[in-house]
């Protein structure tokens, strides 16, 4: 029987929101922890795997922890690096991770994506994107760990809410930007991916999550009638009302 993901995407949709929301779906934590190992950059992050309560729902946090920062909190505003890695680099990483060739194929193409959007915004050819948007430790864990995940789960199909952003600015090491940063603006454009701005003040789509979105998108609207499966709930870091990305397994009446 076919089995399909629904992203409900009212709180935007971020890296470490997705890796969560499938966690908490039930994906192979195993086989996740298994991946990360096999990359070999145990001295540049570890993670952590908890629940936490938003709104006194149960939802799964993944939280990269970059050595010597106090505090995390996977915005675009707040990427670490401790090297500079262009997309090669990257690319070289998740060939040499333990991970199947869709896993591997699906991580390459988020990357790919993010690479694409950074270097129009930047004015500068793909292989020459040589900043933290791209090479960042984080961006590294939750996109390989996504991409593991989703392959885990064995989807035939996947649908998408409008994807739903706050307003207003943004600090990075490039400067104060606009919400939605202008890397996001070039990923929904290319994709043609539904976008609704709320009140709420400061980013809920990141890059990664952009990009997460973008690789699966299809523009299939979702079945009128469908039945639940199972709810996984993905805990964001943000501090606006209900920071929490919710994925279904569904199928259809």
């Amino acid at each position: 029987m076919a089995k399909n993901l629904y992203f409900e995407c009212k709180s935007g949709i971020s890296g470490d929101m997705s890796v969560a929301a499938l966690l908490d779906l039930g994906a192979d934590r195993e086989k996740l922890e298994k991946t990360l190992a096999s990359m070999n950059l145990g001295n540049e992050f570890t993670y952590k795997i908890s629940d936490v309560l938003i709104n006194s729902i149960k939802a799964t946090d993944f939280d990269v922890i970059i050595p010597h920062e106090h505090q995390y909190h996977h915005s675009h505003s707040e990427h670490h690096h401790h090297e500079h890695r262009n997309l090669d680099d990257v690319n070289q990483i998740i060939d040499k991770a333990e991970m199947t060739d869709s896993a591997r194929e699906l991580a390459k193409k988020i990357f790919k994506i993010v690479a694409e959007a950074e270097a129009e915004v930047h004015g500068k050819d793909i292989k020459d994107v040589h900043f933290h948007e791209v090479g960042a430790i984080d961006s590294i864990a939750d996109i390989v760990s996504f991409a593991v995940l989703f392959d885990d789960l064995n989807i035939d199909k996947v649908y998408f809410s409008t994807l739903t952003e706050g307003q207003g600015f943004v600090k990075c090491q490039h400067g104060t930007l606009p919400v939605p940063v202008p890397a996001v603006c070039k990923i929904l454009a290319k994709y043609k991916l539904p976008l609704k701005i709320t009140e709420n003040d400061g980013e809920m789509i990141t890059p990664t999550g952009a990009a997460i979105a973008a690789s699966l998108y299809t523009g299939e609207k979702l079945p009128d009638e469908f039945i639940i499966e199972k709810t996984g709930y993905g805990a964001g870091k943000r501090p606006y009302e209900n920071p929490v990305l919710r994925v279904m397994i569904i199928r259809r009446t």
